[in-house]
């Protein structure tokens, strides 16, 4: 039966290796993780089961291009497939829950994010599922390279939800990182798939190149063979601009790709890529997920990718068609500051930790917070402000309750007599409070819900039902905003103090695990042993020949990178751009707001503070932020 699908759906006569194992797991009704190298046909391992499952399978999808990509695939081969995103029109996501609802729809693919919407789990929790998809599922670790604090709850909401089983896919975990999948999701070892790292078509080489010359040994590296399908990848947005009109100047078909593009503009770019009306694609890590071109030859990396992980990803791009590609990184440790400088970004303050404890502590029994307000009081990111708060959610502090949209507003499209009209006895009366307890300002009508539960015991969760059955009959049009997130508070007993401390000093280890994070991928670099073997070695495979013969290192090419020369800092003229962002200060300053002030860190405190226009913003950057943190520590002590 699965051959018979497998062949007319999908045009294959067999499955990969690994593939059959795990679609048998799934169709068994195990819950299941699979770990297959970039390319190698994760996808299908939840497409052809979803088929033959009796109900809709859940897709957990990271990015928008790669739920659009999966959705392009699966409508040419007929299969009724659809996600509800943020770019939708309100007519195109009344269309696909009424087909989920009606059964008719067998995939659908969401955001992790979208599960924090009450008005979708509402709807969703109505819907039968027999499969919860995670894409990207070790963004589930913390000791992942791409850690996602919602991805955490996604256990809370397979059972919320009722779902009996799980399909982990990933093509980057770690030994740890796959213990940490299979305890959260409570996978049994036997139902774990993991086919091996090692693709032997993949030509890896690190070219040592100092920052003056590298632009010229692009050009060079690209020239060589103009018309083949290139990614270069860089950090930097503006980098990405500047690289590829470089490439343009010297008759290079290439263009940016990176997030600041309209939506538009990046489809457009990705499209004319797919169909080789361009052929060098100069972009940030924004470019890739979900970009299924079988025959890209080169994938250069121009800055030092973030880590091994995002390495391994973004060279795991080329060559899925089997063929002999390249990967080629020009490397110095020139762009080694700007990647620390992420990490050191996202670790909160002490003091900011313990103001995010002091709000909770306030109240006795229930929290409700709103993400970005609470980020610009507390000056946390707010990656790692839900990174905090699921801390404290794993302290036992606080318990998630559920999430809602503060306000609610509505305009009528028929008359509010037609709407009554359509009801009868208490559903009518109901219907009718709802307007009644709905002040209407010109046209919009502001839902008070205060009023409705104090008055008439009107449960917010029906009024919610009720309001989303009239907008998808299209009777108003529903508006909500201001997402509040509501939480039990469990303990306030600990002291306040320590347990800021305790905080703090994770957030620090986990601060020394990314920079340690680093200083592996750069021995990585500099390795003398075989570098596709040391790469299938680091995810867990060690089946992978120990010499590939196909690696600079195998060539007898081994990497010395460059350093990074800088000029010695002028602690006069620092001291005066410390001044001057003192002197704006509203708020109490640490040293660590200071240091990240002067390397060009954006904050919450430095946004507020329109910090990016001052004289001193970003004028350290290159250099390492621990010897910022340094200087400025002895020059507040002047």
């Amino acid at each position: 039966m699965i051959e018979q699908t497998l062949k007319q759906v999908f045009g294959f006569d067999s499955l990969r290796y690994g593939q059959k194992q795990v679609i048998d797991n799934v169709l068994e009704g195990n819950s299941t993780a699979a770990i297959f190298p970039t390319g190698s046909g994760k996808s299908l391992c939840y497409q052809l089961p979803a088929l033959e499952l009796p109900h809709l399978t859940l897709v957990i999808s990271p990015l928008l291009a790669l739920m659009k990509d999966q959705l392009a695939f699966l409508h040419s081969k007929g299969i009724n497939a659809a996600a509800i995103e943020s770019s939708q029109d309100r007519q195109t996501t009344q269309q696909v829950m009424q087909a989920v609802r009606n059964g008719e729809t067998k995939i659908l693919m969401i955001s992790v994010e979208r599960l924090k919407n009450e008005r979708f789990r509402q709807f969703i929790s109505q819907v039968p599922i027999s499969l919860l998809v995670v894409d990207e599922a070790h963004c589930i670790s913390e000791w992942g390279h791409n850690f996602r604090p919602d991805y955490l709850k996604l256990p809370h909401y397979q059972r919320q939800l009722n779902i009996s089983q799980v399909l982990l896919l990933t093509a980057t975990a770690t030994s740890s990182v796959i213990e940490d999948m299979k305890s959260k999701f409570s996978i049994d070892e036997k139902n774990v798939v993991v086919t091996g790292f090692y693709r032997p078509n993949l030509d890896l080489s690190i070219q040592p190149c100092t920052e003056p010359v590298k632009l010229e040994t692009l050009c060079d590296v690209v020239n060589q063979a103009a018309q083949l399908p290139t990614i270069v990848y860089v950090t930097l947005q503006q980098t990405a601009e500047g690289v590829a009109q470089q490439l343009r100047n010297v008759g290079i078909n290439a263009i940016a790709y990176h997030a600041g593009l309209k939506p538009e503009v990046r489809d457009s770019i990705q499209k004319q890529f797919m169909h080789d009306d361009i052929h060098c694609i100069v972009a940030t890590i924004a470019f890739g997920m979900g970009v299924d071109k079988s025959n890209i030859r080169r994938v250069i990396h121009f800055d030092l990718p973030k880590s091994i992980e995002n390495y391994s990803q973004e060279i795991g791009r080329a060559g899925r068609d089997g063929e002999r590609s390249e990967c080629i990184l020009l490397a110095n440790k020139n762009g080694l500051s700007t990647l620390e400088n992420f990490v050191y970004g996202d670790t909160p303050d002490n003091i900011a930790i313990h103001s995010v404890l002091e709000q909770i502590y306030q109240h006795e029994q229930q929290w409700e917070t709103m993400l970005n307000q609470l980020s610009r009081e507390t000056n946390i990111r707010q990656l790692p402000l839900k990174t905090l708060l699921v801390y404290l959610e794993l302290a036992g502090v606080i318990e998630p309750k559920y999430s809602f949209f503060a306000d609610y507003r509505f305009k009528f499209i028929r008359s509010k007599d037609q709407i009554l009209n359509q009801f009868h006895g208490e559903r009518r009366d109901f219907v009718e409070t709802i307007f009644q307890c709905s002040p209407q300002a010109r046209v919009w009508c502001q839902i008070d819900f205060e009023t409705l539960w104090n008055h008439f015991q009107a449960d917010r969760q029906r009024v919610i039902a009720a309001m989303d059955y009239f907008h998808e009959q299209g009777w108003i049009e529903l508006e909500s905003k201001q997402i509040t997130d509501v939480y039990a508070v469990k303990n306030t007993t600990l002291d306040i103090h320590s347990q800021s401390e305790q905080l703090t000093e994770l957030f620090k280890i986990k601060e020394n695990n990314e920079v340690e994070r680093l200083a592996q991928m750069l021995n990585f670099f500099e390795a003398d042993t075989c570098l596709s073997s040391r790469l299938a070695s680091y995810f867990a495979d060690d089946k992978a020949p120990t010499q590939c013969g196909h690696c600079s290192v195998c060539r007898g090419e081994i990497a010395s990178l460059p350093g990074h020369l800088v000029d010695p800092i002028d602690e006069e003229m620092a001291q005066q751009w410390i001044s001057e962002f003192l002197a704006n200060a509203t708020q109490l300053i640490t040293d660590e707001a200071i240091a990240r002030f002067l390397s060009g860190i954006a904050t919450p405190l430095s946004t507020k503070m329109k910090a990016s226009k001052m004289m001193g913003y970003g004028k350290l950057e290159q250099y390492p932020f621990s010897k910022t943190l340094l200087l400025v520590q002895r020059l507040e002590r002047i």
